[in-house]
């Protein structure tokens, strides 16, 4: 039996990835053409790389069906509830850095924090008799944000696409959702709430807690955060 190692199937993530393991001694690369979701790890036995996409790989973690995974912070703790009982955290990455945060849109000379936005939220609900829409794929960690905050007069929106236009859109009056300058924000005309960050996110390497684990498997889990550290 092989540990299985989960990584990004595509673009910056991966290359960055396939770098960030080459630095430390260990070659990650694809077998077969573009379209295949197979690879390789050299520099060490007893590992196996599979290539998926960033938002499947917490999952595959959580269900044991890999052993070690990279994937940003943020979709760690927004898909697996009490994360921490189900992965551990190995190594951040130092890159594929991004906040989540919440953004009200610019003309709200008022809203400057969440207690502003706790009294906000109360008069348009009075004022329109339905709660203020947050547009976000991040439900999880904007509720749980929110209820610490105090703030309950609102209701989260799914958006899966450019959440930055949803305010614009009019089906939202504010979202929630990563950024790692600011720009695209500010494009559309919205800025962040000065305590309104939700978390702080990068690219991590994770060990699954569920997945099985034998002798050899542990060995091999030592050396290769040996390679890690040296």
């Amino acid at each position: 039996m092989s540990l299985k190692l989960g990584v990004p199937s595509k673009g910056r993530l991966m290359e960055k990835t396939f770098d960030w393991f080459a630095k430390r001694g260990l070659t990650l690369s694809r077998t077969g053409s573009d379209r295949e979701y197979a690879g390789r790890v050299d520099g060490i036995d007893g590992i196996e790389l599979v290539l998926l996409s960033a938002g499947e790989i917490p999952r595959e973690l959580a269900a044991g069906r890999i052993h070690l995974g990279v994937t940003g912070t943020d979709l760690v703790h927004e898909k697996l509830p009490r994360w921490e009982q189900q992965v551990e955290e190995v190594a951040p990455m130092g890159f594929g850095y991004a906040d989540l945060v919440l953004a009200v849109p610019q003309f709200w000379i008022d809203v400057e924090g969440l207690d502003d936005l706790d009294a906000v939220s109360a008069r348009f609900r009075a004022k329109h008799g339905h709660r203020m829409r947050i547009a976000t794929k991040y439900h999880r960690l904007v509720r749980e944000f929110l209820t610490d905050a105090g703030v309950a007069d609102y209701q989260l929106v799914d958006s899966q696409g450019a959440t930055e236009g949803t305010v614009k859109n009019e089906t939202a009056e504010m979202i929630a959702d990563i950024t790692t300058t600011g720009d695209t924000l500010r494009a559309n005309h919205l800025k962040i709430l000065g305590d309104g960050l939700v978390l702080k996110s990068q690219a991590t390497l994770w060990r699954s807690r569920i997945a099985p684990y034998e002798t050899t498997d542990k060995a091999t889990l030592n050396a290769f955060r040996d390679m890690l550290q040296g």
